[in-house]
């Protein structure tokens, strides 16, 4: 089947956004000769005719790990933790900050002289000691000076002069320099982070690897003191100053020591398993040299302390056994502390460094606190049900992860640093892949959740002390497309729920998930009944990303388990929204923008008309013809008649009705810029062009020249900033040709990262590379580490999940389509088409592709994770192809006459290791 629809295999290539011409050109793409600039350049317009306010040779620069130095440390806080595991952040300057490792959000809290000291002493010398961090930044105004900032721990101690942060996720790097310590220090800090493994990569570990180099001419003797609270029985909410907090108490903490590592282990007896509270750190080195302090002397009871004075006589005892002898005796069994206090532990690694000799040291900091709650649906049933985390069912305490951690290392570093590497060791632009891999990390936080029998769930985003907006939000999450590509398994889950959870029997779908799951009759959001009006975007969505989870697993047992709830909620439309199945979505449609459209309008079109082609494919992949034609028909009158009564201008607008002339919040003749999402999401899914691609084009492009602020100086926005002064930034809405309601639809004025890098990706697709890398490179200059942390867009709260749609941006500019039921997997590049590399993913696989065009093409295909089966390669070449997997040759037919179909004459299964080269002869 071959229409103007998509199905063909050449707008497969490419998701609808153009065939393929020439010899390994792509319609749009960059050209190589392109991609200079002269050395003043800092605008020019682009093909299209756009006006582009940064230097080319900027958008098109290769991608490496982002760098930062002072100032640009000030904002930057690195998650790391395990997917549901919750995380700490690490500082631009080392620290480390924003514990949220107790089930809940905890942004600006940190635990009280958690840090890390390093001892160096050399012949003839006194010890130095510093905390190996850089130094605290200004305000330093205290009405009794500084005691302790909950960012950089005592801030009395000297600290290195300079420091450099370098993040590229899911690894952290920070290099410490001081003239007056002969060591160089530089940390490296991750989570293991596996793609498809989601066991590997929800861990409730960090690793801290330092290493020391000794540039001095002498022999040093270093320790490197790693302090921290035994905070079990803190309730991740509540702001830490000292040891003391009415949740603890019955701490304790042992120094323990395993095959192949020490450490201490932290407990508490004041709690039952099941309690809210219960649960155990972990801190240890797999250094054979250890010394370790079980507990600082005021965390004793008063007739065993050495301290008779104010509360950092105890720190002051620690520095100097710390200072005069590198290492740490206790002789004392460790006795549970007092009701209401906990105590600092120290866990103490000392090398010997010849001169110019480098050595690294590794800390593991493991959790284990495996029971929540439901906090968030206030005067409902499910308030207050018990949850257990997912992590739980695999580990006993925070010990048994630290074992497990130790004894898996070299393969969980291994899987990670091979992500790393296939994604950052790429041709793809430096804003682009930061865009993708910093976003990523929203997975790893308090946005989601992995509970027992790995089911995920998924607040929008977090507040400071809170998860926001709860649960599963079908509109939000309609945006996000990393999760569905790196951790499909959690995906699928996430259908589950949509279709066997939320579903009436009607069809109507609820948009919101009460955790746990069950029966919904009499329960309420945010005092509503939970039957709320469904949300018409977020409900059309979920179709389409059922059918992506189908594209991706080739399951087709999953898609039958879920067909008949979706098919009940696809047809839902046409008790509600399309009664006479014209293909118009009309009536009242709860979107995410939290108002109700009135009438036609493109954004929620678009997603429908998506939906009904999705639905067609799916009806006929499990023979039920009859629902896939009238599937088929509605969505060819959709089409017609949406592009008839909606198209003005170089945009699409919203039909009004006159009964809803004066209801507020409506875009009217505005120029939405999400009123191409569910084209967008078409091409991420391959389904192609769902209206003329023509007036696509313009429209996206409308969107770009219309909403993409090259400066916010003059901008008046009422609602919430995201964008202010210079920066640059794509505005929700504007009305180019006047007719601006009064009281427009809430946020119109707002920029929200995620709806970013939907329109980003969308003209990249169609072939507007320059508009859409532009647009990317606003978003990430605004999140410079001084502005901004770049490892959080937040919109309602931090963390925010639609900034997950920046995914999007690798599958457009790489022109990567895969289907696993049809076998076939596509690239077409738009940058760098001549020498192109970068990640991809494959359902139950994922590797690297490389292309590169001299007389000929030849495209390499490097598996490094899992096994695919392909029946069919597409590619941006002509002529005779010769495949060979490891250098054997594998039979094949293609290229064909328009387009690089590369066919197995036997479906080629490819697992971990392997290597498929096709080479096309001219």
């Amino acid at each position: 089947m071959s229409d103007d629809r998509g199905v063909d295999r050449r707008q497969f290539i490419i998701g609808g956004a153009g065939a393929i011409v020439g010899a390994a050109t792509v319609a749009g793409a960059v050209p190589d000769s392109d991609t200079g600039a002269k050395q003043d350049e800092v605008a020019f317009r682009s093909p299209a005719g756009s006006m582009i306010p940064f230097a080319r040779r900027d958008l098109v620069a290769l991608a490496q790990p982002r760098q930062f130095e002072e100032p640009h440390l000030a904002q930057i806080a690195f998650p790391l933790g395990g997917i549901g595991t919750g995380t700490i952040s690490l500082s631009g300057r080392g620290g480390f900050r924003d514990w949220e490792i107790f089930n809940r959000p905890n942004k600006n809290r940190s635990l009280p002289y958690t840090f890390v000291a390093l001892r160096v002493r050399t012949d003839g010398h006194d010890p130095i000691v510093h905390v190996v961090e850089g130094q605290a930044p200004p305000p330093f105004q205290g009405t009794s000076g500084l005691l302790l900032d909950n960012t950089q721990g005592p801030v009395g101690l000297p600290r290195f002069r300079k420091a450099r942060f370098t993040g590229g996720y899911p690894i952290a790097r920070v290099e410490l320099e001081d003239d007056s310590v002969p060591i160089l220090v530089t940390l490296e800090a991750f989570t293991p982070f596996i793609p498809l493994e989601t066991d590997d990569s929800s861990i409730p570990v960090v690793i801290f690897r330092y290493r020391l180099d000794n540039r001095s001419k002498q022999t040093v003797d270093a320790t490197l003191a790693f302090s921290i609270l035994n905070a079990v029985g803190y309730d991740g909410q509540a702001l830490l100053t000292t040891n003391r907090f009415e949740g603890f108490g019955e701490n304790i903490t042992r120094f323990r020591t395993d095959a192949g590592f020490a450490g201490l282990e932290m407990t508490s007896r004041k709690y039952p398993a099941d309690h809210l509270r219960a649960g155990s750190m972990a801190l240890v080195t797999t250094h054979p040299t250890v010394s370790a302090k079980m507990a600082w002397d005021s965390a004793y009871p008063p007739e065993q302390r050495n301290d008779r004075g104010p509360r950092w006589d105890s720190m002051q005892l620690w520095f100097e056994e710390l200072r005069d002898t590198g290492n740490f005796k206790d002789s004392r069994e460790p006795a549970p502390t007092l009701d209401g206090s906990s105590s600092y532990g120290t866990l103490a690694p000392r090398v010997t460094l010849r001169p110019g000799e480098q050595r690294s040291v590794d800390f593991l900091l493991t959790w284990y606190f495996p029971n929540r709650e439901n906090y968030w649906n206030a005067n409902t049933p499910v308030q207050g049900a018990r949850l257990r985390n997912h992590y739980a069912t695999r580990f006993t305490d925070a010990w048994a992860v630290a074992r497990h951690v130790v004894d898996e290392l070299p393969r969980l570093e291994g899987g990670t640093r091979a992500f790393h590497k296939a994604l950052f060791d790429s041709t793809l632009p430096a804003q682009v892949v930061d865009a993708v891999s910093s976003q990523m990390s929203i997975i790893r936080t308090n946005t989601g959740l992995l509970l027992e029998g790995k089911r995920f769930f998924a607040f929008e985003g977090t507040l400071d002390g809170a998860g926001c907006c709860p649960m599963n939000c079908t509109h939000v999450w309609n945006y996000e497309q990393a999760l569905a590509h790196l951790f499909p398994d959690l995906e699928r889950s996430m259908r589950v729920t949509d279709f066997e959870v939320n579903v009436n029997e009607d069809g109507a779908m609820a948009f919101r998930t009460l955790v746990p799951t069950g029966d919904r009759k009499g329960l309420k959001f945010f005092g509503q009944p939970s039957q709320m009006y469904p949300a018409a975007d977020g409900q059309m969505g979920c179709i389409l990303k059922l059918y992506r989870e189908w594209q991706l697993s080739g399951d087709l047992e999953f898609l039958r388990r879920l067909w008949p709830p979706a098919k009940r909620a696809l047809e839902f439309a046409w008790k509600e929204w399309d009664v006479d199945r014209g293909g118009l979505i009309e009536g009242r449609q709860h979107n995410t923008y939290d108002i109700e459209f009135f009438g036609p309008n493109p954004m929620i079109g678009t997603l429908y008309l998506g939906a009904l082609l999705a639905g067609e494919r799916m009806a006929r992949a499990l023979g039920e013809e009859t629902a896939a034609v009238e599937y088929g028909r509605v969505f060819e009158a959709g089409r017609a008649n949406l592009d008839r009564e909606l198209w003005r201008g170089g945009f699409y607008i919203q039909h009004v009705p006159e009964a809803q002339a004066s209801t507020k919040y409506q875009f009217g003749e505005g120029c939405l810029s999400d009123q191409m999402l569910g084209q967008w999401f078409a091409h991420v899914v391959g389904l192609g062009y769902l209206l003329p691609p023509d007036h696509v084009k313009e429209t996206v492009r409308s969107i770009y020249s219309h909403n993409f602020k090259h400066s916010f100086a003059d901008f008046p926005n009422l609602h919430r900033v995201y964008a202010l002064n210079d920066e640059k930034g794509v505005v929700l809405c504007s009305w180019p040709h006047g007719h601006r309601p009064a009281l427009p639809f809430r946020y119109s004025d707002e920029v929200w990262t995620g709806v970013e890098y939907q329109v980003a990706a969308h003209l990249i697709y169609e072939g507007m590379v320059m508009e859409g890398l532009a647009i990317v490179k606003g978003v990430r200059d605004r999140h410079d580490g001084l502005r901004r942390n770049p490892w959080n867009e937040t919109e309602c709260g931090s963390h925010y999940a639609r900034a997950l749609s920046s995914w999007s941006l690798l599958t457009a500019i790489s022109g990567y389509q895969y289907s696993a039921p049809d076998g076939r997997l596509a690239f077409a590049p738009r940058v760098h088409e001549t020498d192109f590399r970068c990640f991809f993913t494959a359902g139950t696989a994922w590797g690297t592709v490389a292309l590169k065009v001299s007389e000929a093409t030849t495209a390499t295909l490097s598996i490094l994770h899992g096994v695919v089966t392909l029946t069919e390669i597409v590619l941006p070449a002509r002529g005779r192809c010769a495949a060979a997997l490891n250098g054997h040759r594998v039979e094949s037919t293609g290229p064909g006459a328009a387009a690089g179909v590369v066919r197995f004459v036997s479906p080629a299964r490819l697992a971990a290791g392997d290597v498929l080269t096709l080479r096309f002869s001219a």
